[in-house]
């Protein structure tokens, strides 16, 4: 029983954080770049793994969701050391397709594009930027998801 109280727990905390950064996002302003999207795909996937697990009522597949939770904690250690300047992060961007666009249809869409670059920190509290407290906050899950795993 304890398993399922748990497993709950990391999810929510899951769905608490992805409608914090979408709030962060489409109500604050705060666009994200490229290694901020890499963060939430770990919480989709732990998402999905705990509506499974209880849906299910299995407590196995709990494993998972640590292993999704400490992936995006590692991305948000990766992406804080990044903005700290400890590291170099990607040197690429991404940008949607541009089949069939005109160039002047692509110089506006690029001149319109947020610049967001992954090296700067946007936002912090206490001086722990957002992919840090994610990796911290999600560091917490993994331990919650493992907790749960261990008591099945």
């Amino acid at each position: 029983m304890i398993s399922f109280r748990l497993i709950g727990l990391a999810t929510f905390g899951s769905i608490a954080l992805m409608g914090s950064v979408y709030f962060f996002q489409h109500v604050l302003g705060y666009a994200p770049c490229k290694m901020c999207v890499w963060q939430r795909w770990p919480h989709v996937v732990a998402i999905a793994i705990g509506i499974i697990a209880l849906a299910l009522r299995d407590a196995r597949i709990a494993f998972l969701g640590g292993l999704a939770a400490l992936t995006t904690s590692a991305i948000g250690l990766y992406h804080a050391g990044v903005e700290q300047k400890w590291w170099e992060g990607p040197n690429t961007c991404t940008s949607g397709s541009t089949e069939g666009m005109s160039a002047t249809d692509l110089l506006n869409q690029i001149l319109a594009a947020p610049v967001v670059r992954c090296d700067e920190i946007a936002w912090d509290f206490i001086g722990v930027s957002m992919a840090g407290w994610n990796s911290i906050i999600s560091l917490g899950f993994a331990i919650i998801w493992f907790t749960a795993f261990a008591r099945r």
